[in-house]
């Protein structure tokens, strides 16, 4: 009964981080900026090889504080700040919905790298939605290596906290919003 407290309460989490980021306080997106600054930080610290694709893509995202949760349905949420040529361009915010064999909450960080410029341009139109087909690598020292842009885009993921076990399916859906 206990986990089941906890499992609402993480779902319960992620619906209350769904608000509209028109409506965040300049401490909230502070806060989102320090915070995607030290995850930047941290991926490159997981993986030195990432700082590679920091320096040469056209533009990325960086979700710092992604909280997941579900039972059977889920859901995930986060802010992010976007970056284009390594200059800061925008906040972003993440939903997830996905429905199957799920139980649990987890909190992770996520990095989505645009190999062009026609791939960030659909991310700042929020035209970019990510299907149960695109995969994220779970960054590990030397993770990035062999990672290939797909569709122009490459993401990672690093986990911060919690327990999920799951096999659904599901798709995220982004909304960019410019500075």
């Amino acid at each position: 009964m206990k986990n089941l407290s906890i499992i609402w309460v993480m779902v319960l989490a992620c619906l209350i981080s769904v608000t509209s980021m028109f409506g965040q306080s300049a401490s909230k997106k502070n806060k989102i900026i320090a915070d995607s600054k030290t995850a930047k930080v941290e991926f490159i610290k997981a993986d030195p090889l990432m700082k590679g694709l920091f320096e040469k893509a056209n533009g990325y995202v960086i979700f710092p504080n992604v909280g997941k949760g579900g039972i059977g349905v889920g859901g995930a949420a986060g802010n992010g700040v976007v970056y284009e040529h390594n200059k800061m361009v925008g906040m972003a915010k993440l939903t997830q919905l996905s429905i199957g064999f799920q139980a649990g909450g987890q909190a992770y960080r996520e990095v989505i790298f645009f190999e062009t410029k026609d791939d960030m341009d659909r991310f700042k139109e929020s035209r970019l939605e990510f299907s149960a087909q695109v995969s994220a690598v779970a960054v590990t020292a030397g993770a990035s290596a062999n990672v290939k842009y797909a569709n122009g885009i490459m993401v990672f993921t690093m986990q911060k906290g919690g327990l999920m076990y799951e096999a659904s399916v599901g798709g995220q859906k982004f909304k960019f919003n410019k500075l």
